[in-house]
């Protein structure tokens, strides 16, 4: 039995969820997002509740019970606060700054890269060092934000590169004579 799956998704006030087939569409203050759901759960709404159940009893039904269960939840969240990834950027010279829509990067190189967000992605620069990356899609946030990480990679020796905010970068020591 799903330990995750059994447990109701609460639908807060201001969201509206619609089910057809297997498409979950979930509408809130931050905008529209919708995922397909695998045919082998049953997704149900029960007054404020969302319930995720096993279609069959089969090992793979069960495998996904969790899984659709979680989905529906990222959905919710997403539609209700959003998704939000920060990262900071450490080294001379480095810095980020917004021109009109798109996000300009100084990363040490002989150029500057500009970066044009997706739809649904918003790109923040609070101070030069620091860019933060808010959607209503955490897989699309996550992507955006590790697009500009690979940019300029943090680099163990001096800790320099775009890191992701609280990322630890374990430290090497240098050469020896």
């Amino acid at each position: 039995m799903s330990r995750i799956g059994k447990n109701a998704v609460h639908i807060p006030s201001g969201v509206t969820v619609t089910i057809t087939g297997d498409l979950i569409t979930v509408k809130g203050k931050l905008g529209e997002t919708s995922a397909t759901v695998n045919n082998l759960v049953k997704v149900t709404i029960d007054g404020q509740d969302v319930h995720v159940s096993p279609a069959n009893d089969t090992r793979e039904a069960r495998m996904m019970w969790g899984t659709g269960r979680a989905l529906v939840a990222k959905l919710v969240k997403g539609a209700t606060e959003g998704y939000t990834k920060s990262l900071d950027m450490v080294g001379v010279g480095y810095k980020a700054a917004m021109q009109g829509n798109d996000l300009v990067l100084n990363l040490g190189y002989s150029h500057e890269i500009r970066l044009s967000p997706p739809a649904g992605i918003k790109i923040a620069t609070p101070k030069p060092t620091e860019i933060v990356v808010t959607g209503i899609d955490s897989q699309q946030v996550g992507q955006v934000a590790a697009q500009i990480r690979s940019y300029r990679k943090p680099e163990p020796y001096k800790g320099k590169g775009v890191m992701y905010q609280g990322e630890k970068i374990l430290r090497k020591e240098g050469k020896k004579k």
